[in-house]
């Protein structure tokens, strides 16, 4: 007589895919925390390890994708709604891993070729990539609308260095000799658009957690104190 596995309870399953993803964003934060600290020591051996970083995000979103199609139909409408924003997550996240390994291997073909404001910009680059990640992982296990704000503003810092390094690299206004200026660009690229992923991962979770638009959340963030104040005096006084 044939015995047939029990299949795993769709409860665990759910939190298992949930916790799967948790993993991911640390996953990517691990390898921008990688990629700025390789960049600031000019290690190779260190910026080799982001490959195995980009596979175990390839592997997270296989499983994740393939749970998830399995489990949707077996869960709540809200938890079929956060199974629903882990695929969206990993999407992002998956992408990151990757931008990171082109930044890896442009870093690795500038050998040691950059400029120390090179250096230091693109350094400063993936660690606020790291910060914006670890906050919004942060955001989404603690459905912290703050923190997924907090991820949305470090973008323009993400932007602001990124037209530093073009502006000394393509306009050159100083006309001074640069040096590794295709690599430097590629790994400016690279760190910009991961930085417009985690952006997106913010953006989700805001909608996920407020069920509303990014726009919607930011209009409340960016009310003046004394306007919250009042709202929050307002939502306290008695109902008739």
């Amino acid at each position: 007589m044939s015995t047939v596995a029990k299949s795993s309870p769709p409860e665990r399953s759910y939190s298992h895919l949930v916790n799967r993803t948790i993993e991911a964003f640390h996953v990517a934060q691990n390898a921008a925390a990688t990629a700025a600290e390789g960049i600031a020591t000019a290690s190779s051996p260190l910026l080799n390890t982001l490959r195995e970083r980009e596979r175990e995000l390839d592997c997270l979103d296989r499983e994740i994708d393939a749970g998830v199609t399995l489990m949707i139909a077996h869960v709540t409408e809200s938890e079929a709604r956060e199974l629903l924003a882990c695929m969206k997550f990993m999407i992002s996240l998956e992408r990151i891993g990757d931008l990171l390994l082109s930044f890896a291997s442009s870093a690795q073909a500038a050998g040691g070729r950059l400029d120390p404001q090179d250096t230091r910009d693109l350094t400063r680059m993936a660690t606020v990539l790291e910060k914006m990640l670890a906050d919004a992982g942060t955001a989404f296990s603690t459905r912290d609308l703050k923190k997924a704000v907090d991820v949305l503003r470090a973008d323009a810092e993400v932007d602001r260095l990124r037209n530093l390094i073009f502006l000394r690299h393509i306009e050159n206004p100083e006309n001074v000799t640069r040096h590794a200026s295709l690599e430097v660009i590629f790994m400016t690229q690279s760190l910009e658009r991961a930085g417009d992923h985690a952006k997106n991962l913010a953006e989700e979770v805001c909608h996920f957690v407020s069920g509303h638009t990014v726009r919607h959340v930011l209009m409340t963030y960016d009310k003046p104190i004394e306007q919250m104040f009042l709202d929050w005096l307002r939502d306290r006084e008695p109902q008739h």
